[in-house]
C-alpha cells in the first residue's frame, strides 16, 4: 500500500507453521462463478514465490483446483487453502465456489477467515448474488476490498467498472469505495482494445511497469498527470473522511498539505476496520512472466491493510452443557478453541480436517475434545467425544507439508479425526467448549436414489454417511413413509457432485429414482364396516366377530378410537386387539396404500367364543372391518401443504407470483423488507415445488431465497389425485 518498488519475489512460499496472530492474514476470495478467483490464488502464489510457474508447485501439482472432480467440471466446487507468505508475513488464501451450489463451501470460508477480497470481472459485471454476499459481510463488518479482473477482456473498463462498483457497494457512501491505483495502457491491438501493462500509484504517484514479466517503478508521463491528480483528490477525501482524527479533514480543506505518510496509515486503519473499500486491479501472468499485474500490490494490501487475527472479536463460546465463557482475544496461551471448517476425505490419508484455531495452540499428538452440534435432522450424528490429533500439515495442493503447532489465528490441517465433522468445536480434553454454529442454507432439492446393485447396498449406508459428515448442507432422510433414501441438496450442481463422491470417492454407485412425497388418505364421509375372521377346520380354531363405523374428522386429529360396545359382545380383555388390529390397517393405508389419518373408529358391536377368540384374531377382524368401511366410502387423497416465504428483489415479485399461482399456490401476503426486496409467503402443495430450488433460481437469476415448512395434509384436487392413482397402478 505504500507503493514499495519489489524488486524480488517474496519469500519462498513454504508457508510453515506461523509463531504469532500478528504474523497471520486470512483472506477468502469471494466472486461469482468464472470472475477468475482461482486464476487469482495462482497469480498471488507465482509473485509470492509458492509457486514455480502460474497454478503449479514445484512437484507440478495445481494450488487451486486440484481436485480430479474441479478438473472435469471446469469450476471450483470445494474450499480450498493456500497458504503464501509475503513479507515476513504467513497470508492463507481462501478460494471458494463462486457457483450457488455450494455456498456451504462460502460460508465455511468466512467463517475462517478476518478479510474478504470481492473478486469482480470486467466483463461480467456485479450480479445480485454478490450483492447480497456484500450486505452479509457489512453486516458482520468483516473488512473488504474489490479486485476487478478480466482487463484483458474486449470492451473492458476499469474506471467503469469502479463505478459501479461503487453504486452497488457504497449504499451511502460511494466514496468509500475507490481505487488506490489507476490502469497503464498499452498500444492499442487491431481490434482497438488497449491492454493495461501497468498501474499508476495515486498515492505515491509513482507508476508500476509489468511489460516485461517484472515489476518496474518509474515516474508517469505528463500527459497522465491530470487524470492522475484528479483521482488523487477524490481518494485523498475519502481517506480523510474515514479517518480517526476528525480534525485531518477541516485542515486538508484550509490548504494543508496532508503528509503521504499520514494518509497511508489512516487507508490502513480505514481497511482495517471495514469503513473504506479500495478497489485495485489483478490479472494473471503472461507465459514466461513471474508476476501477475497488480499482484505485488495486492499481497501488500493483504498484509499492511487487511486485520490480524487479533483484530477479530473473540468468538462466542458455551460448555457443552450451555453455560457461557469469555475468552481473551486470539490469545495462543488461552484455553484451545479450534473449529473444523471443512472436511474431505484422501484415498492415502483418509478423512482430513482443514481447522481454524481462534484461542489456544493446537499441537500434534495432543488429546483433544470434539463437540458436536446434534444436527440430527440433517443426518448428522451427536457427538461429545475425545479424540487424539494425529500429524498436523498445512495444505498446498495435493500436498500436505508438516507442521508441528497451529497457533490462534492461524489455519490448518488434521488427519484422521474419525468423529469430528464440518463445524464441530476441537477444545482442551480438560476443558471442553463448543461453539456456536454458523449459518447454513437449508438444503431444499430432494434427490431420492437406490443402490444400483447388492455389492452398492452394503456399501451405501457408509458412504452416505461419510457424505454428510464432509457436507453441512447436505441433509439425509430415510423416509419411513416412501421407504426412500433421500438426500437433499441445494441445487442439480450440488446433487452431481454428490453422486460422483459417492461413485468415485466410497465406490458406490447408485440410481436416482422420482422423488415421492408423503401421501394420506382419510374418509368423505361416514361408512360402516363388519369384519368377520372364523376358521374352524380342524385343531384350535379362530373366531372373532366386530362391527365398526368410521367418520371423518378435522385434520390433525388423527386416529380417534371409541368403543361403544354394550353387554359384553366383545369382551373386554379383546377391545384393545380390535383397537390395535385397525390402527395397524390405518398405517398400511385402505385404499392406495398411504396412512389413514383424521377419521373416528367407533366399535359397535361383535361376537366371541369362548375357546376360539384370540387377541390375534381381534386384530384379523378389526383390520377386516376397516378395509370393508373403506370399500363403501368416498376415501380423499391428502396431499403435504408446505408453507414457503420467499425472499426476492423487487423486480422479481410479479414473476415469482405468478409463478406460484401455477403450481396450486395460495398467496398469503407481502412484506416490504431493506435492500430492495419483498418477502412473500404462501402455502404450496409439496408435490408443486420439489424442483422449485432449481426454478426459483433461474425466474430470479440466482438472487431469490425460499424455505419451507411443513403446514399440513389437505384433501387433493380430484384431477390430481385420479393422476396419482393411475401412476400406482401403472407402477404396480
Amino acid at each position: 500500500m505504500g507503493d514499495k518498488a519489489h524488486t524480488h519475489p517474496g519469500a519462498a512460499g513454504r508457508a510453515t507453521a506461523a509463531d504469532h496472530p500478528t504474523s497471520v492474514r486470512n483472506v477468502v476470495l469471494v466472486g461469482h462463478s468464472g470472475s477468475g478467483k482461482t486464476t487469482l490464488v495462482e497469480a498471488l502464489a507465482l509473485t509470492a514465490g509458492a509457486v514455480n510457474r502460474a497454478g503449479r508447485v514445484e512437484d507440478g501439482g495445481c494450488v487451486s483446483d486440484y481436485d480430479d472432480m474441479e478438473h472435469r467440471q471446469q469450476r471450483s466446487v470445494q474450499l480450498s487453502l493456500v497458504p503464501v507468505e509475503w513479507d515476513g508475513i504467513k497470508i492463507n488464501l481462501l478460494d471458494t465456489p463462486g457457483y450457488a451450489d455450494f455456498v456451504g463451501e462460502l460460508r465455511a470460508g468466512l467463517r475462517a477467515a478476518d478479510a474478504a477480497l470481492f473478486v469482480v470481472s470486467a466483463s461480467d459485471g456485479v450480479d445480485g448474488t454478490t450483492r447480497m454476499l456484500w450486505e452479509e459481510c457489512a453486516a458482520v463488518g468483516m473488512p473488504r476490498a474489490i479486485v476487478i479482473t478480466h482487463l484483458e477482456a474486449a470492451r473492458a473498463d476499469f474506471e467503469e467498472m469502479t463505478r459501479i462498483c461503487a453504486e452497488a457497494f457504497g449504499g451511502d457512501d460511494p466514496d468509500a469505495v475507490l481505487p488506490l491505483y489507476l490502469p497503464l495502457h498499452g498500444p492499442p491491438a487491431p481490434d482497438g482494445h488497449a491492454p493495461v501493462t501497468g498501474l499508476v500509484g495515486l498515492l505515491s504517484r509513482k507508476l508500476f511497469d509489468y511489460a516485461s514479466g517484472e515489476r518496474v517503478a518509474s515516474e508517469p508521463g505528463e500527459a497522465d498527470l491530470p487524470q492522475l491528480d484528479e483521482a488523487r483528490s477524490m481518494l485523498i477525501e475519502g481517506i480523510i473522511s474515514e479517518s480517526e482524527d476528525e480534525t485531518l479533514m477541516e485542515r486538508y480543506l484550509g490548504g494543508e498539505q496532508v503528509d503521504v505518510k499520514t494518509l497511508i496509515e489512516d487507508l490502513e486503519r480505514a481497511v482495517a476496520r471495514g469503513v473504506f473499500f479500495p478497489v485495485l486491479a489483478a490479472a494473471p501472468a503472461t507465459d514466461g512472466a513471474r508476476r501477475g499485474l497488480g499482484t505485488v500490490e495486492l499481497l501488500d494490501l493483504i498484509t499492511r491493510g487487511f486485520p490480524t487475527p487479533l483484530e477479530r472479536a473473540a468468538p462466542r463460546v458455551t460448555t457443552p452443557e450451555g453455560a457461557g465463557r469469555e475468552l481473551r482475544m486470539c490469545d495462543p496461551e488461552e484455553s484451545l478453541v479450534a473449529e473444523v471448517v471443512k472436511t474431505s476425505s484422501d484415498p492415502y490419508v483418509g478423512r482430513i480436517s482443514m481447522v481454524r484455531v481462534f484461542s489456544g495452540t493446537l499441537r500434534a499428538d495432543q488429546t483433544v475434545h470434539v463437540s458436536g452440534h446434534g444436527m440430527t435432522d440433517r443426518g448428522h450424528e451427536d457427538h461429545d467425544v475425545d479424540e487424539r490429533i494425529g500429524a498436523l500439515s498445512t495444505p498446498f495442493g495435493k500436498q500436505q507439508r508438516p507442521v508441528s503447532h497451529v497457533i490462534a489465528g492461524d489455519l490448518g490441517c488434521v488427519a484422521k479425526l474419525t468423529r469430528a465433522e464440518t463445524g464441530d468445536t476441537l477444545s482442551a480434553k480438560d476443558d471442553p467448549l463448543l461453539m456456536a454454529p454458523w449459518e447454513m442454507p437449508d438444503p431444499l432439492l430432494p434427490l431420492a436414489i437406490e443402490a444400483h446393485s447388492k455389492p452398492d447396498e452394503d456399501k451405501l449406508s457408509q458412504g452416505l454417511a461419510r457424505l454428510v459428515a464432509e457436507d453441512p448442507t447436505m441433509r439425509l432422510e430415510h423416509n419411513q413413509d416412501t421407504h426412500q433414501v433421500v438426500l437433499w441438496c441445494l441445487g442439480e450442481a450440488h446433487a452431481d457432485v454428490a453422486l460422483e463422491r459417492l461413485r468415485s470417492r466410497y465406490g458406490v454407485q447408485v440410481d436416482v429414482v422420482p422423488h415421492r412425497v408423503s401421501l394420506r388418505e382419510t374418509f368423505g364421509d361416514r361408512a360402516a364396516g363388519r369384519g368377520r375372521h372364523v376358521k374352524q377346520s380342524g385343531g384350535h380354531g379362530q373366531y372373532a366377530i366386530c362391527e365398526i363405523e368410521v367418520e371423518p374428522l378435522p385434520g390433525g386429529s388423527g386416529i380417534e378410537f371409541v368403543d361403544k360396545v354394550v353387554g359384553g359382545a366383545v369382551p373386554r380383555q379383546f377391545i384393545p386387539s380390535v383397537e390395535k388390529g385397525v390402527r395397524t390397517q390405518a398405517a398400511k393405508g385402505v385404499a392406495a396404500g398411504h396412512p389413514l389419518i383424521d377419521v373416528r373408529i367407533t366399535l359397535l358391536d361383535g361376537k366371541a367364543h369362548s375357546v376360539d377368540s384370540s387377541d390375534a384374531a381381534f386384530q384379523t377382524a378389526g383390520a377386516l372391518a376397516l378395509r370393508e368401511a373403506a370399500s363403501e366410502a368416498r376415501i380423499h387423497l391428502l396431499e403435504p401443504v408446505a408453507e414457503v416465504s420467499v425472499l426476492v428483489g423487487d423486480d422479481y415479485v410479479g414473476a415469482v407470483m405468478s409463478d406460484l399461482s401455477g403450481r396450486r399456490g395460495k398467496v398469503l401476503g407481502t412484506e416490504q423488507t431493506s435492500g430492495g426486496r419483498t418477502l412473500i409467503r404462501a402455502e404450496v402443495p409439496e408435490i408443486e415445488i420439489g424442483r422449485y430450488a432449481v426454478d426459483l433460481r433461474s425466474l430470479s437469476h440466482g438472487t431469490a431465497r425460499f424455505d419451507r415448512r411443513y403446514a399440513r395434509h389437505e384433501p387433493m384436487p380430484a384431477q390430481v389425485a385420479d393422476r396419482m392413482r393411475e401412476e400406482v397402478r401403472a407402477a404396480s
